[in-house]
């Protein structure tokens, strides 16, 4: 969704940029969200990333029900019933009137469209967080690649300006695309969620043939001296979804056959729950809501899984919180 303004730069929807991160790639990083993304995985926690057009969001807590929003719709998409604020989603075009009306901030326009010079110079004020801890800036979202040409533009200037990049990637996005930007990039964290094609498509709504053929780009490329990117596999665990052992260790052996010796890091990222208040703010629905967090023992039967997978164990990451592992004795006492 990038386009070209009149005066030739290119300019991209993005929802934010977030400071001092650790968990997107070496070191301190600035991470941009970008809006937009071709997968529509079930566990989806950026709900607020899917979407290629800017979102409303209400916060019930916030509103004070002076109903100023109502009348500053040109659209007359927004009212209010027993359960509060009311957004007709298919009529909404986000043009942000109803936001700039609120007096009290209880709505907020998700995605703003910028430019990347623009971009480019806001991220590089936080250089001298990079420097000192081996950090830099991350492209994620959404899918960073789902607005090509403003993602590649951004990777090339800063590049230009000597800031380390990362690109935060699920792989589904033209080969064209993903060559171009791995050139201009210094560490590619790449998600292989699901191994077998029908599951991948039930959970995801897409194949997973161009996840793969992308993967093993950045081999080649790597092994052909045009880029010189580091590559971390990611892997969320979901219940039910990825964290089998039969997906884990098919992973495993996929990584140990075709990545041996480019793979730096295997992370996978324990579930959390953390975006149920977030589908709610945009009246979505998540089949995860009641979903628990997986304890400390659960995820080191994950890590012992991959491990034992054919990976060099000492590339296996876990990341994320665990809940508190109980006894059974203290499960029954408080059922």
């Amino acid at each position: 969704m990038s386009s070209v303004e009149p005066d030739g730069e290119s300019t991209g929807l993005i929802l934010h940029v977030q400071r001092l991160s650790t968990e997107d790639g070496p070191g301190i990083r600035s991470t941009v969200f970008f809006k937009q993304c071709p997968l529509s995985c079930r566990w989806c926690h950026n709900p607020e990333s899917i979407s290629a057009q800017p979102q409303l969001q209400w916060y019930s807590t916030r509103c004070m029900g002076c109903h100023s929003c109502v009348g500053a719709c040109p659209s007359g998409c927004i009212s209010f019933g027993p359960q509060g604020f009311l957004l007709d989603r298919a009529r909404c075009d986000g043009c942000g009137a109803c936001v700039e009306e609120c007096p009290t901030n209880a709505l907020e326009l998700l995605g703003r469209r910028v430019r990347v010079d623009a971009l480019a110079e806001e991220l590089a004020k936080d250089r001298a967080y990079f420097e000192s801890s081996g950090g830099g800036v991350t492209l994620s979202g959404g899918e960073p690649l789902a607005q090509s040409g403003f993602a590649i533009a951004l990777l090339q200037r800063l590049k230009e300006k000597g800031i380390a990049t990362a690109l935060d990637t699920c792989g589904f996005a033209a080969t064209e695309g993903m060559g171009q930007a791995l050139r201009s990039t210094d560490t590619l964290l790449f998600d292989l969620k699901i191994m077998d094609r029908v599951s991948h498509m039930a959970f995801t709504g897409q194949p997973n043939e161009l996840i793969l053929k992308n993967v093993l780009l950045a081999r080649t490329l790597r092994e052909a001296g045009e880029t010189g990117a580091r590559l971390w596999i990611r892997t969320p665990l979901i219940p039910g979804a990825t964290a089998t052992r039969e997906n884990i260790v098919a992973i495993g052996a996929f990584i140990a056959e075709h990545l041996d010796g480019v793979l730096e890091r295997w992370e996978l990222c324990a579930f959390n729950n953390l975006c149920r208040e977030q589908y709610r703010r945009l009246g979505m629905e998540w089949a995860y809501a009641e979903t628990p967090l997986y304890d400390t023992s659960q995820l080191d039967e994950i890590s012992g899984w991959a491990r034992a997978s054919g990976v060099d164990p000492s590339r296996v990451a876990v990341t994320g919180a665990a809940r508190a592992a109980y006894s059974r004795t203290e499960e029954t006492r408080r059922s």
